[in-house]
């Protein structure tokens, strides 16, 4: 009778599934998973300025070429979204008004960090993932200091 309750209630009230981080504050925060992020969207720009060998005239060999650089952009795609969105959660739930003082730039430097991951999402540019692999270690830094002892 409940499961026949729930499953109309189902039907007139669909759910989907949600993701989040809690809001709570569990002190469970890390730069890690950003960090490794931006060294996937590194790894997958240095694959696709630099691409496996393909011989034009083989078929099978364009079409694998074609496959690896698919996968390439997709992975680094989902890398720099993954990397954006641990950011958005360290600098919107971890950091306070109290870093401001001991981190003046942190909301310039967490800015900089999420355009990054967009542009890395734009194009394909060695400088720029380079670069967004430095922006996520200044900011585990600053995550690392904010916590060490006064």
């Amino acid at each position: 009778m409940i499961k026949s309750l729930l499953i109309a209630i189902s039907k007139i009230l669909p759910t989907r599934i949600v993701y989040a981080h809690c809001d709570i504050p569990c002190g469970i925060y890390d730069p890690k998973p950003a960090q490794i992020a931006a060294l996937g969207v590194l790894k997958m720009v240095e694959k696709i300025v630099n691409p496996p060998a393909r011989d034009e005239k083989d078929i099978n060999s364009v079409r694998n070429f074609h496959n690896a650089m698919t996968r390439y952009v997709l992975v680094k795609e989902e890398q720099a979204r993954i990397c954006k969105t641990e950011l958005l959660i360290l600098w919107t739930d971890f950091f306070k008004p109290e870093h401001l003082k001991m981190f003046p730039n942190l909301h310039e430097t967490f800015w900089r960090a999420a355009k990054l991951c967009s542009l890395n999402k734009q194009e394909v540019s060695m400088e720029h993932a380079t670069e967004l692999v430095k922006a996520v270690d200044e900011i585990a830094e600053m995550f690392v200091k904010s916590k060490s002892p006064k």
